[in-house]
């Protein structure tokens, strides 16, 4: 069963979405992220994945008394990302209730700090962001793309020991017009050892049940939620059938 992780972004401390990325195409759907958190949490979720998109793009944490607010008010076991740099942005993070945290232009930038992280925190802590347009790398909050090709990317970390990816295709972030399904299995079919972990695009739950029919282990998805586009009350199923696998 495909684990479900909704998603909260942050900016300005407020639960927004954009679309492709930009900056620019802000929406704000909920000026108390927490409120937001309970929500997912009443409906049998149990994960949550949290950007700090001021962080991203500041390049450092900012967020960290929201992402304590999540923690300590709800039981979402919790991945955050966004702006980490430093081994004290990580402390910070865990201190502040993350289980888990995402690296995704630290990556790029300093493979041997984030390296160090992997070896240090273990490959359950930390998660690789490996967030792609027209397949090669983007950094930097998706401002700039890089020459790195995504499945190499990827490749090299697993090989450094990282067994949790997150990708995002970026060109179908916030679209909702259906996630880069052929991308997800490519990246299977070269490393089926990873816990790959889909994201963008999902915009019903048909493409849900499209991702868990093609073997992708979990998917993380928002905007379709905040517009309306999937109910709650449908994913009901899925989150009680992958709670009863983790029992």
């Amino acid at each position: 069963m495909i684990e479900l992780i909704p998603a909260i972004d942050l900016i300005e401390g407020k639960c927004v979405r954009l679309t492709q990325g930009d900056y620019d195409s802000k929406k704000i759907y909920n000026e108390n992220p927490l409120e937001v958190a309970k929500m997912f949490e009443d409906y049998g979720l149990r994960r949550l994945h949290v950007v700090d998109l001021d962080g991203a793009r500041e390049g450092r944490i900012v967020h960290y008394r929201v992402l304590e607010r999540l923690a300590t008010h709800t039981s979402l076991v919790i991945d955050f990302g966004g702006g980490l740099k430093s081994e004290d942005d990580l402390e910070i993070a865990f201190n502040s209730g993350a289980r888990m945290v995402t690296g995704g232009s630290i990556a790029v930038k300093d493979p041997d700090n984030f390296v160090s992280w992997i070896k240090k925190y273990g490959s359950q802590k930390i998660i690789l962001g490996a967030d792609g347009k027209n397949g090669k790398i983007a950094i930097d909050g998706w401002q700039s793309t890089t020459e790195k090709e995504l499945i190499p990317f990827i490749e090299y970390y697993h090989r450094q020991g990282i067994q949790k990816v997150i990708c995002t295709d970026i060109n179908r972030d916030g679209m909702l017009q259906g996630p880069a399904i052929d991308l997800y299995r490519a990246i299977r079919e070269a490393l089926p050892e990873i816990y790959l972990i889909a994201s963008g695009g999902i915009g019903s739950v048909d493409d849900i049940e499209a991702l868990e029919a093609a073997g992708i282990p979990a998917v993380i998805f928002g905007k379709a939620i905040y517009e309306g586009r999937i109910q709650l009350k449908d994913l009901v199923r899925f989150a009680d059938e992958t709670n009863k696998s983790n029992e």
